[in-house]
């Protein structure tokens, strides 16, 4: 644990801040998303797609323009001003896409990722007026996809491929990796 991330009482006692990301926030975000779900750091929570994936998450230019995307916002959870979890919104008609979501592995499993999730529902409801919520989730992350379900998010059936071929998503560690659509009422 470095001198920037709270200790277990900390974490249950300190405040949570949550704001919209900004450009200096780049590199923090990266490493975040990183450490959640690649590489060794990964494994030290539950979120890891190590055993899927390795290489990057993403990349700089990747976090950059979702900043700079209209009807987009990067929501970051900060205690005692250090950088602990994030999420990508972004609005789709009358749906607000729900992704990037990333817990710092040492805080993973205490009840951040459910108010990191209350709160972008509760932000796409008040600045978009969404009435929904969807994601994507990769079909092998059953862990994973029953913890939405757990949340309100419904399998939907529908599935997209994951981008082989392209690095800047990974490099797939077995061949029939694909996301699954999860939607969820906000009304």
């Amino acid at each position: 644990m470095t001198a920037a991330e709270p200790t277990s009482a900390e974490q249950t006692t300190t405040e949570l801040h949550f704001r919209p990301a900004v450009a200096a926030d780049v590199p923090a975000l990266v490493a975040l998303v990183q450490s959640a779900y690649r590489g060794e750091a990964s494994r030290v929570g539950w979120t890891t797609e190590a055993h899927l994936l390795e290489g990057q998450r993403t990349d700089e230019a990747a976090v950059a323009e979702l900043l700079g995307r209209a009807d987009s916002v990067v929501l970051i959870a900060e205690r005692v001003g250090a950088l602990v979890a994030c999420c990508h919104l972004e609005r789709r008609s009358a749906a607000a896409y729900f992704g990037m979501f990333s817990v710092s592995p040492a805080a993973q499993g205490g009840g951040l990722g459910r108010r990191v999730l209350a709160r972008a529902e509760e932000w796409a409801r008040a600045e978009w007026g969404a009435t929904e919520m969807e994601m994507t989730v990769i079909e092998q992350r059953a862990d994973l996809i029953a913890w939405y379900e757990r949340r309100g998010f419904a399998r939907t059936g529908v599935f997209e491929p994951f981008p082989y071929g392209d690095e800047r998503f990974g490099k797939p560690l077995r061949p029939d990796l694909r996301f699954e659509k999860l939607v969820k009422s906000l009304a």
